[in-house]
């Protein structure tokens, strides 16, 4: 997987267990929802690939729709790139198939389907195709929009252009951008000094709600099995998910 400068995403990367054993989680102050995303407003969540929307805000969007809040699903990329040379996953396959997984785990979540907006830009490519993904955002945000993108600094390129993008067009709206961290808990240690702790805020999520984030991405089968005809390793591996799969979500606000 493309890493970015010392955000390497190699090896298995820092364990569970180091995560959970840390006690800054229990500091942090709690992200509120509903005075986040205010009655009448509407919340933008910008996914670099099919599978970032459920592993980085699967619980946010339980809490949106709990709210009765409008949302809106951006899908930068339909995930075509993620198994370079496989036959099992060749490339019209993960078009045809990536876009539907995410459809399938939104209904896993057992909230209303949010409008999702596909933007076509290649997986891959999102940093090349930076200006146009400000443009396409900005003919989508409204006054009152909150902005939800992976973190500008999460280690994988698309990630960081999507949040550099996320956040320039909030910049030139006037709205509010919130930053989610996805591969950030792979390549970071514990208090890392380069992670913004400070703007680091939790939404803590109850049993069922984590439960049905779980099943939401048994929806996403090309990342989370091993390919038989490249002999690759899954995408997401076990480890990859158990790092998101805690008790709570955490935004940089």
């Amino acid at each position: 997987m493309a890493s970015v400068g010392s955000r390497q995403i190699v090896g298995e990367g820092t364990s569970y267990r180091d995560w959970a054993s840390w006690n800054g989680f229990d500091t942090m102050l709690r992200l509120d929802v509903a005075n986040l995303i205010e009655p009448g407003s509407r919340a933008i969540i910008v996914a670099p690939h099919p599978d970032d929307e459920v592993l980085g805000c699967g619980g946010l969007m339980q809490a949106l729709a709990a709210l009765k809040r409008q949302t809106l699903l951006v899908a930068v990329t339909d995930g075509g790139g993620s198994h370079p040379g496989s036959k099992q996953w060749p490339q019209e396959k993960l078009l045809e198939n990536r876009p539907t997984e995410t459809l399938d785990a939104l209904s896993r979540l057992d909230i209303d389907l949010p409008a999702v907006h596909r933007l076509g830009i290649p997986d891959g490519g999102v940093a090349q195709g930076e200006s146009e993904l400000i443009k396409k955002l900005l003919a989508l945000i409204e006054p009152g929009d909150t902005v939800f993108a992976t973190w500008e600094f999460d280690g994988h390129p698309d990630h960081e252009a999507t949040g550099r993008a996320a956040r320039r067009a909030c910049e030139l709206t006037g709205t509010r951008c919130v930053q989610v961290p996805v591969w950030t808990w792979h390549w970071a240690r514990p208090g890392d000094p380069r992670v913004p702790w400070q703007h680091a805020r939790r939404l803590d999520l109850d049993d069922k709600a984590l439960e049905r984030k779980r099943h939401a991405m048994t929806a996403f089968e090309s990342q989370i099995h091993p390919d038989p005809s490249t002999g690759a390793e899954p995408i997401l591996s076990p480890d990859a998910l158990e790092r998101l799969f805690r008790p709570w979500e955490i935004y940089f606000v």
